[in-house]
């Protein structure tokens, strides 16, 4: 789904990681540099294979690949080069970036998302898709954690629809053509 950097700054500002107007200074800057643009995509590219395959190897409990993991491990260090605290209401700080220019800027909350997720609690909730043509992983944050596809209006609907029609058809005797006048 990613084949050029817009679509990968247009992912961005759909999950919440960069507003309209970063989108917008990021594809400008994309116009007028269009190989570092590229040089961005494709580590992206390469951080959501990392990321991928660690998880794949967690989830099918194997030990995740010491090259996958040291690369991610130096995608969280860069990312964490960009962290500043920063005051909130209330007296409180949190974490946040401290610019969104370059290009890569928009991995760097990916990379510490993932870091965060495998060092949380929430871990063994992380599952694959029960659909055979998804590849996607998910956190099932389910009262129960039974939870067994993505989306439930993408892969789980199908999956139920496709459940339906082959009962249906189960069911359904067939008529010889003598018996159906």
């Amino acid at each position: 789904m990613l084949e050029t950097y817009r679509d990968l700054a247009r992912f961005a500002e759909d999950i919440g990681l960069l507003n309209s107007s970063q989108v917008d200074r990021l594809y400008e800057r994309s116009d007028l540099d269009p190989e570092g643009a590229h040089e961005a995509l494709l580590w992206a590219r390469e951080l959501r294979e990392v990321i991928h395959d660690v998880f794949w190897a967690i989830i099918n409990k194997r030990p995740a690949p010491p090259g996958a993991l040291a690369r991610l491990n130096a995608d969280v260090q860069n990312a964490a080069g960009h962290m500043q605290l920063v005051p909130v209401k209330g007296g409180d700080f949190e974490w946040s970036f401290d610019d969104f220019r370059d290009f890569d800027s928009v991995l760097w909350p990916i990379a510490r998302a993932a870091a965060d997720l495998l060092a949380s609690d929430q871990l063994p909730y992380v599952r694959a898709c029960f659909s055979k043509t998804c590849e996607w992983f998910f956190l099932d944050t389910s009262k129960n954690h039974h939870r067994r596809w993505c989306d439930m209006t993408r892969c789980g609907n199908r999956a139920k629809v496709q459940r339906f029609y082959r009962r249906k058809k189960q069911a359904t005797p067939l008529r010889s053509p003598r018996s159906a006048g």
